[in-house]
């Protein structure tokens, strides 16, 4: 069998030595440097990866004629005729990686790659092929340097976030990753004329977006509650808002002011986060007779990084305890300083349960709203955002969404992250018919193919068949992303060092929840959970009541079925008696946490301790029928029928 040097097969393929070794060895052929001999299978091997993935790679490629270009070698060094005499030094290297990039480069003053010049758009879980033709690179060049990573990939496999980062720094190419959504979603081709054409002309004021924002129990809902006149404490389990609610209030004067109320709990950094992305004003409630808390701290770090101005209600002033002095020095220390200490933020005392200072507080909200001009136009296509979503038992999914521009009106097409809808019904937050939602208005839209992401965009489209499209088209790729956001199987090595060691403690779940946004806090908290020597794995989750598929998964899992805020139903009910599998309901999410978090420790192994009895010295062994027998000389304390022994080697 003939032999072939490492320099010659890397000439051939056109590849750098060092670039040939490395795929030898991942290849397992044992090669130590550019000098080392190959057999021609090896060499076969290494021709059937590099010319494969270029052929593969070939009819994603612009400009197909740049194949034949490559063998030839002359071709490309007359392209860049001006360049020539500075690019001397790179001219071996620069028909690998020059000629996909050809198409991006004279783009860059165009229309089409200006965006690529300054940054490169890639969503979650992009494919080999497509990252290559957003960078301007082709796919052999992508795979080599994954080779060279330590990565093997086909050109059809998903890249994940961190793969995606160093490659773009390998290539050096600055690289944003985006969501599905943001990646599918370009605006709807009716919107574009719109906003290019007319851009101020129909512009119109409208109602401000206010978050009142807090810590858990400072009067966040009561403060709603006194400007919507309507009981709305005594529906929220323990005192606490547990699913995020629009409320749309009209003061004296008639104007309008959309409130959006977010929980006050830990958990539930993702939920206020999505308030305030949305928000005009944010409306920080501090109690008077508690101070800054860590939620309030959280709260102004959401506020700040949405970049909406603040202000303060110092709450519970008509306590005997309250010092709002004290609230007002915390605040300065965290960068808001009281317009009365020469500062710019304002704060107002204010007392929910009394009800004083509330019609100040709401012309402090008219009065920054009048300062930032709000408008927007409402004869484009509608857009916003999905505040919340959850399954009724009635019309299916529904969503809570706030109206940013434009005008959703029933029967009109909207998609929503990966679902989409023709509008069936629109409620207000009385549940009263609406016919249309302009700017700034909240509504409860039924009509959903699929439960929408509470925190996504939505936008109008011109019918069904687009919208469905657009849905379809950002599923495909977020089973993409999710794939590679999911963890490694298990290989046999795992099992059998988890074999080895002692299996890890698991406790499974399947977790249901009321709403989509209580669902994602209420798994970013159990994640939070997971500890080195146990295991927390969630089998299954999802919005709406426990069923009977549910407990049948947890029997034939072994794993618990925990809802919150759901409840079974009598078929799933009397299934888990029968069955004896354990559900358990809750309605306040930290005795949801505590007792997940028990059962944890539960599972942990107990620790063990080691007492040494006796120390003795083998003397001499004696060999019978499967056994060998050691003669032994107790040097130290004694020994014991039945103990454990140890066998030690000494110097």
């Amino acid at each position: 069998m003939s032999k072939m040097r490492v320099h010659q097969i890397a000439k051939e393929l056109g590849l750098a030595s060092k670039d040939a070794v490395d795929m030898l060895t991942k290849l397992g052929v044992d090669v130590r440097n550019h000098a080392s001999t190959i057999d021609d299978s090896d060499a076969a091997k290494l021709r059937e990866i590099v010319n494969g993935s270029a052929r593969t790679a070939a009819p994603t490629a612009p400009e197909p004629p740049k194949g034949s270009a490559r063998e030839q070698g002359s071709p490309p060094a007359k392209a860049p005729a001006g360049a020539a005499p500075g690019a001397g030094t790179s001219a071996p290297p620069a028909p690998r990686g020059s000629e996909p990039a050809a198409p991006v480069v004279p783009a860059a003053a165009g229309d089409p790659g200006e965006p690529a010049a300054d940054e490169v758009i890639v969503p979650h879980g992009v494919t080999v092929t497509d990252f290559a033709q957003k960078i301007g690179r082709s796919s052999t060049d992508v795979i080599k340097l994954l080779m060279r990573l330590g990565e093997m990939k086909t050109i059809t496999q998903s890249l994940s976030d961190d793969e995606v980062e160093v490659l773009a720094n390998e290539f050096e190419v600055p690289v944003r990753i985006v969501s599905v959504a943001d990646e599918v979603s370009a605006a709807p081709v009716e919107e574009i004329p719109e906003d290019a054409g007319q851009a101020d002309e129909k512009l119109e004021a409208r109602s401000p977006v206010v978050t009142v924002m807090g810590h858990v129990d400072h009067g966040k809902s009561s403060i709603l509650q006194q400007f919507r006149k309507k009981e709305m404490l005594s529906l929220e389990a323990g005192g606490i808002t547990q699913a995020i609610g629009a409320y749309q209030v009209h003061g004296k004067d008639g104007l309008a002011t959309t409130f959006i109320d977010t929980p006050g709990h830990e958990a539930f950094t993702q939920m206020r986060a999505r308030g305030a992305q949305v928000t005009d004003i944010a409306i920080l409630v501090v109690a008077a007779d508690d101070g800054v808390q860590p939620q309030t701290v959280e709260a102004l770090d959401h506020a700040k990084a949405a970049h909406v101005p603040v202000l303060v209600a110092v709450n519970k002033i008509d306590r005997p305890e309250a010092d709002p002095t004290r609230v007002r020095q915390q605040l300065s220390e965290l960068g808001l300083t009281p317009e009365e200490w020469g500062g710019d933020t304002v704060f107002v005392d204010v007392s929910a349960k009394a009800g004083t200072n509330l019609d100040q507080l709401l012309d402090m909200i008219h009065l920054v709203a009048e300062l930032q001009e709000l408008k927007a136009n409402p004869r484009v296509p509608a857009r916003g955002h999905a505040i919340e979503a959850h399954l009724d038992r009635g019309r299916g999914p529904v969503a809570t969404l706030i109206v940013q521009k434009g005008t959703l009106r029933p029967g009109q097409a909207v998609v929503c992250g990966a679902a989409w809808a023709r509008v069936r019904t629109m409620l207000d937050e009385n549940g009263h018919q609406v016919p249309k939602a302009g700017p700034s208005q909240p509504v409860q839209v039924s009509g959903w193919s699929r439960l929408p992401a509470a925190g996504d965009e939505f936008f109008a489209v011109k019918d069904e068949r687009e919208a469905k499209r657009i849905a379809a088209e950002r599923m495909t790729l977020q089973r993409a992303a999710d794939f590679v956001a999911g963890g490694k199987p298990a290989t046999l090595e795992d099992l059998l060092f988890k074999t080895r060691t002692g299996d890890v403690p698991e406790l499974r779940l399947i977790l249901k929840a009321d709403t989509q946004g209580s669902l994602e806090a209420l798994t970013e908290s159990l994640v939070k959970m997971h500890r080195a020597n146990l295991r927390l794995n969630i089998l299954r989750r999802g919005v709406g009541a426990i069923g009977e598929s549910d407990v049948t998964l947890a029997q034939a899992s072994d794993a618990i079925v925990v809802g919150f805020g759901v409840r079974p139903d009598a078929g799933a009910r009397q299934l888990a008696e029968r069955e004896g599998v354990d559900v358990r309901t809750y309605q306040i999410i930290y005795q949801l946490l505590d007792d997940i978090s028990q059962a944890l420790k539960g599972l942990l192994a107990p620790e063990e301790q080691e007492f040494v009895l006796g120390s003795a010295q083998v003397r001499a062994t004696f060999r019978i029928p499967r056994a060998v027998v050691a003669g032994c000389y107790v040097t130290e304390g004694k020994i014991v029928r039945g103990a454990h022994a140890r066998l030690a080697s000494t110097p």
